[in-house]
């Protein structure tokens, strides 16, 4: 299974509280050395990557207004993950990079530009997380009037990648770039190609103006599980990453985009799947439920139910965390506080009840025995790797290796070594750094031949 490292450039990210705990450096999310000393952890450990979240907006509104997410730290204040990979590249060697950008927040031909160049400054080991941006006050941050409807945004990201596609895959040819001294020519230019897009968003003329990297494409990942989120994954995913209550949850998601996937001529292995799980290990049950407990008294419920919610766009007013979830009396979003109250079991789940069992649901707690056992359940299911979500930074990451990874390497779970190459040729078996031919941006290769006249 491949192994990577879910984080955020914030201080509180996904199990809000935890920054509290005396263990916990993630506060210092600001200092470039937390970063450094984190990715060449992983990598001494061979994990497959690092993957950093991101938001350009705050969560709705929560009993009234936003002030929670300043006084959690909840996602704001936060650093723009992109900035920071060409640092971490540089002293690593084969972890891979991946971060998350929203086509909300820049235009495709600068996206285009930012990824290409971060792919060379790495060797070829970026990975992007394609967002549509679910956040209302994201879409206002960038001049629109409110939250783009769901199914608008995935068609907006339609648009989107295939610019993008065109500019990485189509407007140079592998050869273009010669750096002739004798002859004087640096770049050929019959081989260099204006992409002439006319859509209804975006009019990008081109050229690209960064020859070709390793990969030319980072690793694309994407993390919506909605209908138009599954069809837009199984067109363009490479690596879908998703939250999944069960391997039997997950297995539905899987089973669904590898079926899609190959009604668009792809291959069901041309996906992989990450699920988000965090794990706390012991080396008793006993000693793993004390570290848990310990990790439990840090939960802010307050800022977990924020978190959950405000993504939602479900304001809870100020109901106080005992409040039955039937009780509760929202304007808008009522089917979808409904769909939660269902999912918790226990008969009248409240508030507390809520969030604290979308924490458990991501969370394996056990010996490394047990929690093995659990992920092959999981790998089962159709999943290829586990994004670990942490309590602590970088704490949960070095139990990981000290207590889980030795199970994991004698089940032949988790790799010993790195496959050479870029980050794409390290997830997938078929030796080439390019996306392959049955990927839609494979259509741009040597679609234009707009040279210069």
């Amino acid at each position: 299974m491949r192994l990577s490292a879910f984080v955020m450039a914030t201080t509180s990210h996904i199990l809000e509280g935890q920054w509290r705990h005396p263990e916990a450096q993630q506060h210092r999310f600001d200092e470039l050395s937390l970063w450094t000393d984190l990715v060449q952890q992983l990598e001494a450990a061979k994990f497959d990557a690092i993957f950093f979240a991101d938001v350009v907006g705050l969560y709705g509104n929560y009993r009234g207004g936003w002030d929670i997410f300043a006084t959690e730290g909840l996602q704001i204040p936060s650093h723009d993950p992109s900035v920071m990979i060409s640092a971490l590249g540089a002293v690593t060697e084969h972890l891979g990079l991946a971060w998350t950008s929203s086509v909300i927040q820049e235009h495709p031909f600068t996206f285009a530009r930012r990824a290409a160049t971060l792919d060379h400054l790495t060797g070829g080991r970026t990975g992007w997380n394609i967002v549509t941006s679910a956040l209302e006050n994201a879409h206002r941050n960038f001049g629109l009037p409110g939250l783009t409807p769901h199914d608008e945004r995935y068609r907006w990201a339609d648009e989107y990648v295939d610019v993008v596609y065109k500019l990485l895959e189509g407007s140079w040819d592998d050869d273009a770039l010669r750096r002739d001294k004798a002859a004087g020519v640096h770049a050929d230019p019959a081989k260099i190609h204006k992409i002439h897009h006319r859509g209804e968003r975006y009019s990008v003329e081109g050229p690209h103006l960064v020859a070709p990297s390793k990969q030319r494409t980072p690793v694309l990942f994407q993390a919506g599980t909605s209908p138009a989120g599954m069809a837009f994954a199984a067109r363009n995913a490479e690596a879908v990453f998703m939250f999944a209550g069960s391997p039997a949850s997950a297995e539905k998601i899987t089973t669904t985009v590898r079926a899609q996937a190959v009604e668009r001529g792809r291959r069901p292995e041309d996906v992989l799947f990450f699920a988000g799980l965090s794990f706390v290990v012991g080396s008793t049950e006993a000693e793993a439920r004390r570290r848990k407990a310990d990790f439990d008294e840090h939960l802010s419920i307050d800022g977990l139910a924020a978190h959950m919610l405000g993504g939602m766009g479900v304001d809870l007013g100020d109901a106080p965390v005992d409040t039955p979830l039937k009780d509760l009396h929202v304007e808008g979003g009522r089917g979808v506080l409904q769909a939660v109250i269902d999912s918790v079991p226990g008969g009248d789940p409240t508030i507390e009840d809520m969030v604290r069992y979308r924490a458990e649901r991501m969370r394996l707690v056990g010996t490394p025995e047990q929690i093995a056992d659990e992920l092959e359940r999981w790998q089962d299911a159709g999943i290829d790797g586990i994004n670990i979500i942490n309590h602590v930074i970088p704490g949960s990451y070095q139990e990981v290796i000290d207590g889980l990874l030795p199970e994991l390497r004698r089940r032949g779970l988790a790799q010993t070594d790195y496959h050479p190459g870029t980050f794409r040729e390290k997830l997938f078996a078929d030796g080439s750094g390019r996306l392959n031919p049955r990927h839609p941006a494979a259509v741009h290769r040597g679609a234009f031949d707009d040279a210069p006249r």
